[in-house]
């Protein structure tokens, strides 16, 4: 039997578009599959048999390129906003479409990742494979042991419960103090959802590192490309 897959994870993967925008490209485009023009996003196709284009060229595979970047705060992790906002893909120049390996919420600074390679993209977010994500918090005082201890038994959010942070004390400074948490899933503004639940006041929420990858001495706002090793790293995670 001939292997199928839909259009929509095969554009993703070749990092012509995200999955979540491929009913708009396929709408601003002219893709066809054997000669018939396509807009339904979930339709199976068999690259290895079937003639695909894309405004009457070839689909080729593209380079993939793989970014790390010192998000600022303030920056949203999308490639385009509706109100505007400046997004992470403004803040490196080059000539691929890239796309954010998951997200930052505005208001956190730290490592973002950013690919075209849409089926490492798709592996590293996957739930399933629990990657690591290690985050340095700023907060108003001194987190109890108590607050400690209900971050690393799980959170109840109205999405449900978290699963079991790792969560430590880094430093006391004054009125306030650095925590660690690492997490391994990728909700919505998690970490500020736990910690207000928990009833600690997050005053600055910094990633510094994802996976295998640290964000090192890269200043804010800067980005370089991730090495060889680095990249292997990654592809190795499952």
């Amino acid at each position: 039997m001939e292997e199928t897959e839909r259009l929509n994870k095969y554009l993703a993967n070749l990092g012509i578009c995200s999955r979540r925008n491929v009913e708009n490209f396929l709408k601003e485009n002219n893709v066809t599959v054997n000669g018939k023009r396509v807009i339904e996003p979930g339709i199976r196709i068999n690259p290895a048999s079937d003639t695909i284009l894309l405004n009457g060229n070839k689909i080729n595979k593209p380079k993939f390129v793989y970014y790390l970047l010192n998000k600022p705060k303030g920056i949203v992790s999308t490639t385009s906003d509706e109100f505007g906002r400046k997004n992470v893909i403004s803040l490196i120049h080059i000539n691929e479409r890239i796309y954010p390996v998951g997200r930052l919420d505005k208001d956190t600074s730290g490592l973002l990742i950013l690919t075209n390679d849409g089926e490492l993209t798709n592996h590293l977010i996957h739930p399933r494979y629990h990657v690591d994500k290690v985050y340095r918090l700023k907060i108003n005082g001194q987190a109890s042991e108590a607050q400690l201890k209900a971050l690393r038994n799980g959170v109840f959010l109205d999405d449900g419960i978290t699963s079991p942070a790792k969560a430590s004390i880094l430093k006391i400074k004054g009125r306030a103090s650095e925590l660690k948490m690492i997490i391994h899933e990728g909700r919505n503004r998690q970490i500020r959802r736990m910690c207000e639940t928990v009833g600690i006041h997050l005053l600055e929420l910094q990633r510094t590192k994802f996976g295998p990858i640290s964000l090192g001495e890269l200043k804010e706002g800067e980005y370089r490309a991730l090495t060889e090793k680095e990249i292997s790293l990654l592809k190795q995670m499952n």
